[in-house]
């Protein structure tokens, strides 16, 4: 049976010249980057080669305001502890919103237990937070604001440019997890005020466990991990120069092609939400209307279960999700559904398809066909349903 995969937003297929950009650094060009003989200088500008090719698809200012990681999660972390305890003389307040991927939200916890004080933003029906919010929320003590660029469950675009010149004005550091952004939307990191920003390869047709963090150049963070030079001495540890390699092929690939992907998936996803609206009864689009990503549907069944769904969904031949990757062990409905307003039973009953850069008509219409029959046989089976 020929698979459907729609679950991009948890990981995405490496791209085959990915792949053949990083074959010769495991067996031919294996230098440390550190080392001086000809074997490690090869390997040091295929490092600066790539940190070039993020900085130029994220329109940094200079090469050096990238530094590679393990993965967003990492970044993630990095950013906010980094700038929270380097700046912690000016204050110890932080804000987020209520809708972080947990890497964000579990390292703000965290903080607190540290003493640190976090205002944790809301945001509306559709998943949006308001820049006014943020600005009223900022204080004197107020040294750092994160807000994702686009939500990971809903596909919500947030108003990044916005918040970032509001934190800008008031001289606060302004992080933002690009995880799902970066390949999907336009992020220009100078344009949008932004003075730090997370990323992750696998995202965006690259390999699994390589990131990046770029630190606009005067930004205040401690470092990383203590014990060697590398990566100007706040991240140690011999550098991943095949997966490094990848993220720079990757981001460079996703860069090119950005408009075009993004015209041809939105179309499918439009397709695709339009056409389970039509005829699926009682379900409900999540996420905004039109300010979200373009390969993102996120919707509501009624009546059945989430997990209920997948699995028949898997055994039809298609890979959805009812969420974050990183959640899917809980049986806990998903914190960004609950926190624009949907009530824990609907919440439960939610299901996100991802399209990716290979997702094609046919499969938008498989779907179309495979999903009302798994929707009716599962609501037959509940005693809440009736026709």
């Amino acid at each position: 049976m020929e698979r459907i995969y729609l679950d991009n937003a948890a990981t995405t297929a490496t791209a085959p010249e990915v792949v053949e950009a990083m074959l010769p650094y495991f067996t031919q060009v294996y230098g440390n980057a550190s080392s001086i003989h000809q074997t490690g200088r090869e390997a040091k500008r295929a490092l600066e080669a790539a940190r070039r090719q993020v900085a130029q698809a994220l329109h940094a200012a200079v090469p050096q305001e990238i530094y590679f990681t393990a993965g967003g999660s990492e970044s993630d972390n990095w950013a906010i502890k980094g700038a929270a305890f380097a700046n912690q003389k000016k204050g110890r307040h932080l804000i987020t919103t209520a809708i972080e991927h947990h890497a964000v939200l579990h390292t703000c916890q965290w903080l607190e237990k540290q003493g640190f004080e976090v205002t944790y933003l809301p945001v509306d029906h559709d998943g949006k937070v308001s820049a006014a919010d943020v600005e009223r929320a900022i204080r004197p003590d107020t040294t750092l604001v994160s807000v994702m660029t686009a939500n990971n469950e809903l596909g919500t675009i947030q108003p990044i440019a916005e918040i970032g010149a509001i934190c800008r004005a008031r001289g606060v550091l302004f992080h933002t997890d690009a995880v799902q952004a970066i390949g999907a939307i336009p992020v220009d990191v100078q344009a949008m005020n932004i003075d730090m920003l997370s990323l992750s390869a696998h995202k965006f047709h690259g390999p699994k466990g390589v990131g990046a963090l770029y630190v606009r150049k005067g930004v205040r963070i401690d470092g990383l991990v203590h014990g060697g030079a590398q990566e100007r001495g706040w991240r140690a540890g011999t550098e991943n120069i095949p997966g490094i390699v990848g993220l720079g092929k990757a981001i460079e690939l996703a860069a090119a092609s950005l408009d075009e992907n993004a015209a041809r998936m939105s179309a499918l996803r439009d397709r695709l939400i339009s056409g389970i609206l039509e005829r699926i009864p009682e379900v409900t689009l999540n996420g905004h209307p039109t300010d979200r990503l373009p390969n993102n549907a996120n919707l509501s069944y009624r009546y059945i279960e989430g997990e209920a769904l997948l699995l028949r969904l898997d055994l039809a031949g298609v890979a959805g999700s009812s969420g974050s990757a990183c959640t899917s062990g809980s049986l806990d409905p998903s914190h960004v559904l609950l926190a624009i307003g949907l009530p824990h039973e609907v919440a439960h009953g939610s299901l996100r398809l991802t399209l990716g850069s290979d997702t094609t008509q046919a499969d938008i219409d498989a779907v179309l066909r495979i999903l009302p029959n798994i929707v009716e046989d599962l609501r037959n089976m509940s005693a809440l349903y009736k026709k």
